[in-house]
């Protein structure tokens, strides 16, 4: 598929890392247990010549390649699978009960080594690069770990990519976005602590369950009423756990709410109205509320020089025809840490559409083969053109960092 655009090196070591890929598949691990897939990835990198260093998040890995002097780059792939039973029926499909790659994590790494190996063989770029394959991506924060591990002190990068695939978009196709690209990710319990009694007396209880649906019902106007229409924010609340039997009123009722929301600003407004409307509701009733408000991963927000360059890489290479816009979708990336320090772009990859299509995070997923030779082509291609003698580039990459501790306060 548009093999016309994959670079004879890579073409040339396509069947290898297609086995490669599918055999990390059959051998999935959870975040923070890829103990073999680190392994594995250890072993290419240093075949490969790579200076390896690893243990940074637990099982992270970091491929460093230097080629003289020029800026530094960061290549960023994901290691983990998912708590998914398979049901794909393939030959490659997952050799262990409980999990599988469902997301790609498969793919993302398989295409990272493959251009790894290519850049090592020709050495065309000036400059650092630094592989950094990453473990729990999968809501366990491994990008924040491994930064807390010293990642950008260890490695530092002038500039930092990650891609993922996207089911329903032409396989081997590249979608980017500026600025806001995905959600923020945080989760919210919230404890009702009434009075229990009888059920056939209530007004001698402070009935917990009456007061968490009051709460459940205000919550709807925190996005109606309280966000801007033309902002993107979501409160679910996706479960409602209280009492056992019919005739009894319980003590207690617990609400778990997921908080998304696409710019900080509108983050803390959600953090503030929920936070606000739980406490009148409760008091209202006369029952106390317990909050645990944990903020899991921040607004996943795209660079702007970053991504035009990485947009126009891909313009130059493959043309129109495989170049689109991304609309911003409020699923969440631990990506977003990386992005948070270091200037960068998040870029998507189609996975076609039917046979190895369906949606992520779903036991019928494959990541689509046919996009690997594509992806890692395209790695090489922005290695390339960042790595590059500065004069070729309009704009020097090592600027774009200036006054961009948060990527947000520019968009």
């Amino acid at each position: 598929m548009h093999a016309d655009f994959v670079l004879p090196g890579i073409a040339a070591i396509e069947a290898e890392m297609v086995a490669l890929r599918r055999r990390i598949h059959a051998n999935p691990e959870l975040g923070f247990q890829e103990v073999a897939t680190s392994n594995l990835v250890a072993t290419c990198l240093r075949a490969w010549g790579y200076q390896v260093t690893r243990g940074l998040g637990g099982t992270g890995v970091v491929g460093t390649l230097s080629n003289g002097d020029g800026p530094a780059l960061g290549l960023r792939a994901d290691m983990d699978a998912l708590p998914i039973q398979e049901s794909t029926g393939l030959p490659h499909a997952s050799r262990v009960e409980g999990v599988m790659h469902a997301c790609g994590h498969d793919g993302h790494t398989a295409m990272l080594l493959a251009a790894a190996r290519y850049l090592a063989e020709t050495r065309s770029f000036r400059g650092t690069l630094h592989l950094i394959f990453q473990p729990a991506e999968e809501g366990l924060g491994g990008a924040r770990k491994m930064m807390e591990d010293g990642l950008f002190e260890r490695f530092p990068c002038d500039a930092v990519f990650a891609t993922h695939n996207v089911p329903g978009y032409p396989a081997g196709s590249f979608g980017f976005v500026s600025g806001a690209c995905m959600a923020s990710a945080d989760t919210v319990t919230i404890k009702v602590l009434g009075k229990g009694g009888h059920g056939a007396m209530p007004h001698k209880t402070v009935d917990p369950v009456v007061v968490a649906a009051s709460i459940v019902l205000a919550l709807q106007s925190v996005v109606a009423r309280n966000v801007d229409p033309q902002e993107v924010a979501v409160v679910t609340v996706g479960s409602f756990h209280s009492g056992t039997v019919n005739n009894v009123i319980p003590a207690e009722a617990e609400l778990t709410l997921s908080v998304r929301a696409m710019t900080p600003a509108i983050r803390d407004l959600l953090e503030q109205r929920i936070t606000e409307l739980a406490q009148a509701q409760a008091a209202s009733f006369g029952a106390r509320l317990e909050i645990d408000y944990r903020r899991l991963y921040p607004p996943l927000i795209n660079h702007p020089a970053a991504t035009a360059l990485a947009r126009q890489v891909a313009l130059d290479w493959v043309g129109e025809e495989l170049v689109h816009e991304m609309p911003p979708i409020t699923a969440s990336e631990d990506f977003a840490f990386m992005l948070e320090r270091c200037p960068g772009s998040y870029v998507t990859i189609g996975n076609g559409p039917g046979e190895g299509g369906c949606q992520l995070h779903n036991p019928g997923y494959d990541f689509n083969d046919d996009c690997l030779a594509l992806g890692a082509s395209y790695w090489v291609k922005l290695t390339e053109r960042f790595l590059a003698p500065e004069s070729v580039l309009e704009g020097a990459p090592s600027t774009w960092s200036q006054g961009s501790a948060h990527n947000a306060a520019t968009v």
